[in-house]
């Protein structure tokens, strides 16, 4: 099984410090994990950082993995290159650092990763002419068709409606389970790091605040410290916990 650990993880741009010695116990496959904390924290440069395509301080460990490219990174800007349809960007993306030689089971994996995200009626659109919640959506499909062992999402629902969100969210969940693949997400939308996640990291002001288990970690007094607010978490009606947030401070 993969695993995933952060030993003194450190990144600048220029002269300013943005991550400060991360170091985190070891994730392992089969869990989501919801990366967490206000804007600029640094949540973004982290993944950079164990994405490889930003230099610092500090090592990413990867053990268990049976390939030499066992990351996937989706990022928050995910750019828009028009002159693609979404099969042939979705394809693309499945033949990243291979010889362009198309096989049978490289269109069945685009086929499927486009149907679990209920994405397949856009397959002839071009990439230029859909919306930003469904080029989102072509974007966690490029991902997931690469068939990471680890797989990096930075604010994947940013632009999706809440529909959207759930069944996101939902995909993720239980592909993490079947694929034993370990998947961190950055999220703001703490109801759904409860609902979603596993475990659960905190940054701000690019250290690191707390790291555990989600219902361990985000409780009132981690709102009250870092998001400002004041806040209630109570179980609803199927025995997950709720978020309800009462008021700024």
């Amino acid at each position: 099984m993969v695993t995933l650990q952060l030993d003194r993880l450190s990144a600048r741009y220029g002269r300013r410090q943005i991550l400060a010695e991360i170091s985190t116990p070891r994730f392992e496959g089969g869990r989501v994990v919801a990366l967490l904390g206000p804007n600029a924290a640094g949540k973004s440069t982290l993944f950079r950082r164990i994405f490889g395509v930003l230099k610092g301080g500090g090592e990413v460990r990867i053990s268990g993995a049976s390939s030499a490219r066992p990351v996937a990174y989706m990022p928050q800007d995910t750019g828009v290159n028009a002159v693609l349809t979404v099969y042939e960007s979705v394809l693309l993306a499945r033949m990243q650092g291979r010889a362009l030689k198309v096989r049978p089971e490289d269109l069945a994996k685009v086929d499927q990763a486009l149907e679990e995200l209920g994405i397949t009626a856009l397959v002839e659109r071009d990439i230029g002419d859909i919306s930003g919640g469904q080029r989102q959506l072509v974007s966690a499909a490029q991902a997931l068709v690469q068939e990471p062992e680890i797989l990096l999402l930075d604010e994947p629902t940013s632009a999706l409606d809440l529909n959207r969100q759930i069944g996101l969210l939902s995909i993720l969940r239980r592909l993490a389970r079947e694929r034993q693949m370990l998947i961190m997400v950055a999220l703001h939308d703490l109801g759904h790091a409860l609902r979603f996640t596993d475990e659960a990291m905190v940054l701000e002001n690019g250290r690191l605040v707390t790291c555990g288990k989600t219902c361990d970690v985000v409780t009132p007094e981690l709102l009250h410290r870092v998001y400002r607010v004041e806040a209630r978490i109570e179980p609803c009606s199927r025995g997950q916990p709720q978020l309800i947030v009462e008021a700024s401070v």
